[in-house]
């Protein structure tokens, strides 16, 4: 699915510097690697504050930490998506309430999100989902209006851009109060080991998160507020660090990509491509998503993998049914979308490092199994 041994092959003589670099100042914990990589990330992002932390899930808690959220909070987010998003509401003792996606770019659904407002709602969050913005615009209007905050999902989105109906653009992961992102080995910018950050614009809520990711402390064995040990480390911050200059080319090599798919699958009429919103910058293609119809999708993936294409089904089923989320609360009509997609969907091979021939064996393999 991915290939990180290709992409590490084109940029080894600068990764490899940048970690030695690292041993042998021996800063291993929040070096000055870090903040290097901190303080670009900030530019490239044109946000005000990156603040470095041990992994994307830890990101999300963070988040709702810094935000002051109390048990019993209800926060709305998607049903169609991975379970760290969920996990860390129920860590916190708030309150869960997922809800319907959109059936074509599989983003949390505007109208599902009015619907479940109640006046214990605090947050909303919404999940950029393969590569692709939510419809922030409106998130950030209905937010407004009933006094919400707003946590952007970005793990799988970095890179990406939305833009407004007045024609500004901003990057994924910059416009809601506060924003999580993960920098696992194969997201778009990824680390060789676990990794993540927050984004914020809000002075105030930044300072509060800087205390939290390490032990509460702001000045060394005084502990302002009650925090965790969540730090990026130094050597991750390196490989980070070397790889963003590359990041809008990577996201370009996958767009290219899927639109060779595209092309492929034209007149495939079992086959749904990704739909895109917006411009071509929008999507940043962390995962090529379709939907198959009239064909036993199951089916597909083992013959993919009986011709050594790897494939991955991403979600197989809802959080609403997971067990660890399951709620008496929730109506099986207001997931109609969500229920149909997880029968439907499977992701193909996308990276950088994806080339013509590889494309067209992956194409033809499936073209062929469904013609039969």
């Amino acid at each position: 699915m991915v290939d990180l041994k290709g992409q590490y092959n084109q940029i080894k003589d600068v990764v490899n510097s940048s970690i030695q670099e690292v041993i042998e100042t021996t800063s291993f914990i929040n070096g000055p690697k870090v903040h290097e990589f901190q303080k670009n990330l900030e530019q490239y992002l044109n946000v005000k504050h990156v603040i470095p932390c041990a992994n994307g899930t830890d990101a999300l808690q963070i988040a709702m930490m810094g935000l002051g959220l109390k048990p019993g909070d209800e926060v709305i987010t998607a049903d169609f998506t991975f379970a760290a998003t969920v996990e860390v509401i129920a860590l916190l003792n708030l309150t869960p309430v997922l809800v319907d996606v959109n059936p074509d770019d599989f983003n949390i659904n505007i109208e599902a999100i009015k619907k479940a407002i109640t006046p214990k709602t605090k947050a909303i969050v919404p999940v950029h989902l393969f590569g692709q913005c939510a419809n922030m615009e409106a998130i950030m209007k209905l937010a407004k209006a009933h006094n919400l905050f707003v946590i952007e999902d970005n793990a799988q989105a970095i890179g990406a851009t939305y833009t407004n109906k007045d024609g500004t653009k901003a990057k994924a992961g910059t416009i809601g109060h506060v924003s999580s992102t993960s920098f696992f080995p194969s997201k778009n910018l990824g680390c060789y080991g676990d990794g993540g950050a927050i984004f914020t614009n809000d002075d105030d809520l930044a300072h509060s998160i800087r205390g939290i990711v390490n032990h509460g402390m702001y000045e060394r064995y005084h502990h302002d507020v009650v925090g965790v040990n969540s730090r990026l480390d130094s050597i991750q911050a390196a490989v980070l660090d070397a790889k963003l200059p590359y990041l809008d080319d990577y996201c370009d090599s996958r767009r290219n990509a899927a639109n060779k798919y595209d092309a492929a699958f034209k007149n495939i009429n079992n086959i749904e491509t990704p739909f895109r919103s917006g411009s071509d910058d929008s999507h940043v293609f962390h995962q090529y998503t379709l939907k198959v119809k009239g064909i036993d999708r199951d089916a597909l993936v083992k013959h993919l993998n009986a011709h050594d294409i790897p494939c991955g089904v991403y979600y197989p089923i809802p959080l609403h049914l997971q067990k660890a989320y399951v709620d008496s609360r929730y109506n099986e009509a207001d997931f109609t979308v969500t229920n149909q997609l997880v029968k439907d969907v499977i992701s193909l091979p996308m990276h950088t490092e994806l080339d013509d021939e590889q494309i067209e064996y992956i194409t033809s393999t499936l073209i062929k199994f469904i013609n039969g």
